[in-house]
Parts: C-alpha cells; structure tokens; sequence
C-alpha cells in the first residue's frame, strides 16, 4: 500500500469516525425517545398527539402510554391496564402525571408539540 492510499484510508477513516461521533456518539438513550419506544420507561423526546409510547407491561402494568391531546395548557394521556383497568390524567406544562410506576414529565409545550420525561419510580 502506498502512503497516499494509507493517508486516504486514514483520513476515510477519521471523517467516518468523525461522523458517527457527531451524528450518533452524542446522542444518549434519552435523545432517541422519537424515534424508538421507551421500553425501559426511560427516555425523552417531543411528541405531538395521537401518540403511542410502548413501555414494559410488566414493570408499569401496561404496554401502551397513549398521548391523547396536546393543547397550550394540558397534555392528556391514557393507557390501559394489563388487567383491563384504564389510566387517565393529564397536566400543564411543567407538571407530572403518574402511571403506576411511571412518571411522566411534561416539560413544555409548543403549539401541538410536547417535550416529555420519562422515567421509572420505586411505587
């Protein structure tokens, strides 16, 4: 190989590697709420209503945290539960709303956009 192809190979290398440090590297867990499920009940990212979180059953009591409607004043949300029991609440922006053992964080509103907070509590 010669040193022109091994600073090509070197430098391809570094621009990928590049990239993928500031397209994915710096996204943690809670950046990829949009685009994946919260499974672990840990995430956050910004939704607009009708919106289906999937979430353990096992470990909230329900599969499915449905975003109802987004207003400036109250983000509504409902699931229901592995036993057939329903959950329903909603709150304004800055408050929380508790599932079981999850809570729901609305951070903020815009228009019909939410930013929202996942994450497990003990009960």
């Amino acid at each position: 190989m010669s040193t022109g192809m091994r600073r090509r190979a070197a430098t391809t290398a570094t621009t990928l590697t590049m990239a993928g440090a500031l397209g994915f590297g710096l996204m943690t867990p809670v950046a990829h709420a949009a685009q994946r499920p919260c499974y672990d009940g840990r995430c956050e990212g910004t939704v607009s209503a009708p919106k289906t979180i999937k979430v353990d059953s096992r470990k909230f009591g329900f599969g499915k945290l449905k975003i109802t409607h987004i207003s400036s004043g109250a983000v509504k949300m409902s699931a229901t539960t592995t036993g057939g029991g329903y959950l329903s609440g909603s709150t304004s922006p800055g408050g929380t709303v508790k599932f079981n053992n999850l809570k729901i964080w609305v951070k903020w509103v815009s228009g019909s956009k939410a930013r929202l907070a996942l994450f497990p509590t003990k009960y």
